[in-house]
């Protein structure tokens, strides 16, 4: 089988654990989150946003929304790559799209979408992130400027000729 194409930055490898497999024999949903939650972590070690950092700062980072889908299963034992690419940043926030790969067949299983804020803790309360952590993101996105925006990023969930629908039309 040719080399994996990865788009994004790598950032965990895995295999898929007998505790994450459900009643369909294939990798249940809240690991797909905890996998990619483990690849966000990894990023922030790359930005210097580590455990000694938040300790000093008393600061944090905190999802406020996710994304995700799948496109193919991953079962028992499966080796997985985790990429990641920065979507976005600002002064207290941070957007990011993963990629789960099958490390083997070489295929996307699933994607991830993520915006996380920083957070002081000693007043949870959003806050500018740290001039060195900016400096890092800027370098982290400096490696990807030409990288187009993902497909799958900003999707929105919708049934495409529903039956029943609550939605409100104007």
């Amino acid at each position: 089988m040719p080399n994996l194409k990865l788009s994004g930055v790598e950032v965990v490898r895995g295999k898929v654990l007998p505790e994450w497999i459900d009643v369909n024999e294939h990798m249940n949903v809240a690991y797909y989150i905890l996998a990619f939650d483990q690849a966000v972590d990894s990023l922030w070690e790359e930005l210097g946003i580590t455990r000694d950092h938040l300790n000093v700062t008393d600061s944090s980072t905190f999802a406020v929304e996710t994304h995700i889908t799948w496109q193919r299963e991953l079962a028992l034992d499966e080796p997985y790559i985790i990429t990641t690419q920065l979507l976005a940043y600002d002064s207290k926030r941070i957007h990011q799209f993963m990629r789960m790969y099958h490390a083997d067949k070489h295929y996307l299983a699933s994607t991830a979408e993520w915006l996380n804020l920083h957070v002081d803790l000693s007043v949870r309360k959003v806050s500018p992130w740290p001039e060195a952590i900016l400096d890092q993101m800027a370098a982290f996105a400096r490696r990807q400027s030409d990288w187009g925006w993902p497909a799958e990023a900003g999707k929105q969930m919708k049934v495409r000729h529903p039956i029943y629908s609550n939605a409100v039309c104007d």
